[in-house]
């Protein structure tokens, strides 16, 4: 009787591991593809990014073109999640060890909600120092 009910439970599970994205994991797998344009979607209207110490604050395109030349000359090979703060559903924040064939990178970025949805509103890289 109990092996009738197994199939429902791992449906169960299933739909619900897919109902809880994790936002600095989509985060992660956006970068790690590289897709500059995808990652602008998630993009607040205005964005501070500061690469390698050059920091300014740039519309969401201004700022899909910058982050557009620097993965062009660094692909990342890996990235993986080092920390993650989501444990208030309104501000996250995640940090990131990025490899690619020039580099490690540590990335870090600030999720908040804006208009009822979580946007990027902060994003960091620098180069790894520990290894």
């Amino acid at each position: 009787m109990k092996k009738r009910y197994l199939p429902f439970f791992i449906i169960f599970i299933t739909f619900r591991s897919f109902a809880t994205d994790d936002p600095i994991n989509k985060v992660a797998g956006i970068i790690r593809q590289g897709n500059m344009h995808e990652l602008s979607t998630l993009m607040a209207e205005s964005v501070d990014v500061v690469i390698q110490g050059n920091e300014n604050t740039y519309s969401k395109a201004q700022a899909e073109v910058v982050l557009n030349n620097f993965f062009s000359q660094n692909r990342p090979l890996s990235v993986k999640v080092l920390h993650k703060i989501n444990s208030n559903p309104h501000y996250q924040f995640g940090v990131l060890l990025m490899d690619s064939g020039k580099g490690a990178y540590r990335i870090a970025f600030t999720l908040k909600e804006i208009s009822g949805k979580l946007q990027l509103i902060e994003l960091r890289i620098e180069t790894e120092k520990v290894r």
